[in-house]
């Protein structure tokens, strides 16, 4: 065999790194999406319903993360660096990781209520992974470098929101005299989604690196 024909053997198909991420962000797209309407509904039966199809997302994203660890495992060559690529996948899982546990937080502690900041946070966390979603499907042509940067720094101005907001309802739970124990239930809330916010932002230093490394 000629040596080309072995190097075409082992180079892996771009696409099918493409194809995988663009599915994984999808699913977090339509994740996000269910989060919020989760976050705005006041029913803790409509919610639990809601948790379940959730929960079915987050199955499909821990696939898709496999998937992407083994076409890394099997490939001879990747479009970016091995650690890159790992680090945008992982990303991914631990912001809908985020995402199913806050939901079922909610429906474990009977939370029934739709406080503004929740419906809030759930809104600033779907426009930060709209923002993942199509800076990560720009990064496969380099030459929109400038267009994924805006998606970089509209996502860390939404996340200087989530800061500037949890800083504000956690002074509010304890300020207005709620019962402790309703306290402890949303401060658990509200600091997790605080942390999928930051895993969103986790997420664009390593997309900001595959940029600079490749540009």
């Amino acid at each position: 065999m000629k040596l080309d024909n072995v190097i075409k053997w082992f180079m892996p198909k771009e696409e099918r790194f493409h194809e995988l991420l663009d599915r994984d962000t999808q699913n977090l797209l339509q994740a996000a999406r269910l989060f919020l309407d989760i976050a705005k509904s006041a029913s803790l039966e409509e919610r639990r319903v809601k948790v379940v199809q959730l929960r079915a997302l987050e199955h499909e994203g821990d696939r898709v993360t496999r998937q992407v660890f083994e076409a890394l495992n099997s490939s001879f060559i990747t479009p970016f660096d091995r650690e890159d690529i790992r680090g945008l996948a992982s990303d991914l899982d631990d912001i809908l990781d985020y995402l199913e546990s806050v939901a079922q937080s909610l429906v474990l502690f009977d939370l029934g209520g739709s406080p503004e900041a929740l419906r809030r946070f759930a809104e600033i966390l779907l426009s930060m992974v709209e923002e993942i979603h199509g800076a990560t499907g720009l990064v496969w042509n380099l030459s929109n470098e400038s267009r994924i940067q805006e998606s970089l720094v509209r996502i860390s101005e939404l996340e200087n929101q989530a800061d500037a907001l949890y800083n504000t309802v956690i002074a509010d739970l304890f300020k207005h005299g709620h019962d402790p124990i309703e306290i402890l239930k949303w401060k658990e809330i509200y600091e997790a989604l605080e942390d999928a916010c930051d895993a969103c932002k986790d997420f664009t230093h390593v997309l900001g690196n595959v940029v600079i490394k490749n540009a």
